[in-house]
């Protein structure tokens, strides 16, 4: 399973400018970086794009040439077509290549790249016109004989509809999504929709679709030439999503690979029937087949070519609908690389040369799962974060943007360490693959190497993907859209460390921080820490945890043996500044642990086998200017105030929004702690603000009580 399988595509023309030689991503970050490996290893020069707030980025600093683009926003920069060509004939570019998201399924762009005279590495221009109207698409496909959902005109959706899903018509990704489940709602969630796909795509254009509480959400990997080849690379299953948005993907499909297998014609019967094995129901074609010829009619039904996507969402009895089509390389593309053996982004370049498929194809081997490992917090409604990454280190990594050739994992990242992730774009950091013989095997690998990861600067969703990977119904293949909502959120979000194994990490970080101090010291450094010549009281450190709160580690050494409040029979074997050995007893003796330990200014990171922990260390006495008001509404996270909900002096109700931010091309909704009087906005309209930054008060009614927005 190397690179060299995709060689098996055959020349067979050139595009009308030539062989390409340099090709400009107009993206940035992990996608940014994975096309520029491909086009690496294919002899071809990279141009970069960037933002201001991208300046310092991988991507920037892998490319032979960056060329910037002025501003921040997505608005002001990488959804700026006519900056991206100039860009690229500024730097001697001959093709560019979108990614996905931003420009990638805008057809306007792709029509004024060929109208440059460079060459698209992309479909062509009538097939993302056809597609790019999801209610359009929706009626060609059901002409083409592709089950669909029918599509809902927001105006005409009545209770009879209800629960209905708003959709951006003109990108994916969660964006532009709501699910609304009361009339009422409807007009609110279709604005705050419109709002939020013209910020992503540029485009308001919004529907309605009937909403499926629970579905298994299936797509077709597509590939198609100029010569009339159409590929039908491989299922995925995507069914595990927060907010309309994948989280984990895998290949090949466990629904299809259950239905298939039920009825007997899964690849074991398949191989068995060959050799004189039973004959399954002829008059019904397997679950993939029935996929595998609906994407191709779709494709067929477009004049596509290209890499491509058809989803469709499916029941558990196997039927399926389609969903919509994107017209470019999808996020978990690398799932299907790693059970084929193909490089897809090589194949858009060949491809777009003008070069042809073999009639097949390569058969599926093994199982993959691809993790997206964001900035965010699942435990506070998804909270993204932003910061800097001190350090980002998975183990059992075998290739970063390349394709696996055995069992391990694979890592896509667009950052490294030191990148300081912004407000003004998604927040995954990293997508995480495994790869191996079965789908028990890809689940292990996958969730050891990112509960052994070091993480640091950010709260992610690592605990949250670990316990899903872990999970008795993920390891079943009970994998449905509702998976969060059916085996509880606030579980499967829970730290991976227990209590006690936290209280332990925080000692080892106490310990550090004494060995630290003892090693910085000027007098006295040979001494053990908190020494005297008398015996006296503990000495004192204060740690604070964001989900068991405040710690105070006391210890004391005693004729050079340490003792830890709390923690009786505890032994010390070795303690400096990064490294700390505890000898923990247990009921059948005592376990040595090893603990690594990693300071940046106040924020402390514990790693070791138990499971990762970070605490802030606090200072002994708080200064009186750091407190804020009761009531006072903080900022969760950067970003831009896009709208006020309730005046000062109003009388708000706990709940009521008081106002919006949006971060990460996401609205958020800031609302009052309690029943009270909104006594103080600070913020206005278009205004930047940072993390914990006061934006409102509430003064709460008389006899209510209040927490402080966090």
């Amino acid at each position: 399973m190397t690179a060299s399988r995709s060689d098996s595509v055959r020349g067979g023309g050139r595009a009308a400018g030539g062989p390409v030689t340099t090709v400009l991503v107009a993206n940035r970050g992990e996608i940014a970086r994975r096309v520029f490996a491909t086009c690496r290893r294919m002899g071809i020069g990279t141009v970069a794009v960037y933002s201001d707030a991208d300046a310092a980025a991988p991507h920037v600093a892998e490319a032979d040439a960056a060329v910037l683009l002025p501003g921040n926003t997505p608005a002001e920069t990488y959804l700026r077509g006519e900056l991206i060509i100039e860009a690229a004939l500024a730097a001697g570019a001959d093709a560019i290549h979108p990614g996905y998201g931003f420009l990638s399924e805008n057809a306007d762009f792709a029509k004024a790249v060929l109208a440059a005279g460079l060459v698209w590495i992309g479909p062509p221009v009538e097939a993302i016109e056809q597609m790019g109207s999801k209610v359009a698409s929706k009626k060609m496909m059901d002409a083409a004989g592709v089950p669909v959902l029918a599509e809902l005109d927001p105006a005409e959706v009545t209770a009879a509809h209800l629960p209905v899903l708003i959709k951006a018509s003109a990108g994916g990704g969660g964006r532009g999504m709501r699910v609304v489940r009361a009339l009422a709602e409807l007009e609110p969630q279709i604005e705050a929709a419109r709002r939020e796909a013209e910020s992503a795509f540029g485009d308001p254009t919004v529907f309605c679709e009937r909403y499926l509480e629970t579905g298994r959400h299936i797509e077709v990997q597509v590939m198609a030439d100029t010569h009339g080849a159409i590929w039908a690379v491989g299922e995925r299953e995507c069914s595990i999503q927060r907010r309309h948005q994948k989280v984990i993907e895998e290949a090949p499909s466990p629904l299809v690979e259950r239905i298939d297998a039920l009825h007997g014609q899964g690849p074991e019967a398949v191989a068995e029937r060959g050799h004189g094995g039973p004959p399954s129901r002829a008059d019904v074609p397997s679950m993939r087949a029935r996929l595998f010829e609906a994407a191709r009619l779709a494709s067929g039904a477009i004049g596509y070519t290209g890499a491509g996507t058809v989803e469709f969402l499916a029941d558990e009895r196997g039927d399926f609908f389609f969903l919509e089509m994107n017209t470019r390389l999808q996020v978990e593309h690398p799932v299907t690389e790693c059970t084929t053996g193909l490089d897809l982004v090589r194949l858009q370049l060949e491809v777009a040369a003008g070069a042809s498929l073999p009639a097949e194809p390569p058969a599926l081997h093994g199982h993959s799962i691809e993790v997206r490992l964001y900035a965010e917090d699942p435990a506070h409604d998804w909270q993204p974060q932003s910061g800097t990454v001190h350090r980002i280190d998975i183990p059992s990594v075998v290739t970063e943007f390349d394709l696996l050739d055995r069992p391990g994992v694979r890592l896509d990242t667009g950052v490294v360490d030191g990148s300081v992730v912004g407000v003004h774009y998604d927040p995954m950091l990293a997508k995480v693959i495994s790869y191996a013989e079965t789908r028990g095997e890809a689940a292990r690998l996958l969730a050891n190497a990112l509960h052994r990861a070091k993480i640091h600067g950010l709260v992610t969703n690592r605990d949250l993907l670990v316990r899903v990977l872990r999970h008795p119904a993920f390891l079943a293949g009970d994998t449905d859209t509702a998976f969060f909502a059916t085996h509880g959120l606030d579980t499967l979000a829970a730290p991976l460390v227990s209590e006690s194994d936290e209280a332990l990490s925080i000692v080892a970080a106490a310990l550090a921080d004494a060995a630290a101090n003892r090693g910085a010291a000027r007098v006295g450094g040979g001494l053990p820490s908190g020494w005297r010549n008398l015996p006296s009281q503990s000495t004192h450190k204060l740690f604070e945890s964001r989900t068991s709160g405040i710690h105070d580690v006391g210890y004391r050494y005693t004729r050079g043996v340490v003792s830890v409040d709390g923690h009786d029979g505890l032994e010390l074997v070795e303690a400096t500044p990064d490294r700390v050995v505890l000898a923990v007893p247990g009921e059948r003796g005592s376990v040595r642990r090893h603990f690594a330990v990693a300071r940046y200014a106040d924020l402390v990171c514990v790693d070791s086998p138990l499971g990762p922990v970070s605490v802030r260390k606090l200072a002994r006495f708080t200064d009186p200017a750091d407190q804020v008001a009761t009531g006072s509404l903080l900022a969760p996270m950067p970003g831009s105030v896009i709208r006020l909900g309730a005046e000062v002096g109003s009388h708000v109700e706990q709940g009521q929004p008081i106002l919006w931010l949006e971060a990460m091309k996401m609205e958020h909704t800031i609302a009052a702690p309690a029943a009270g009087v909104l006594s103080a906005v600070n913020v206005t309209v278009g205004q930047q603000v940072e993390v914990g930054a006061v934006l409102a008060v509430v003064d709460p009614a008389e006899g209510t009580e209040t927490q402080e927005s966090k």
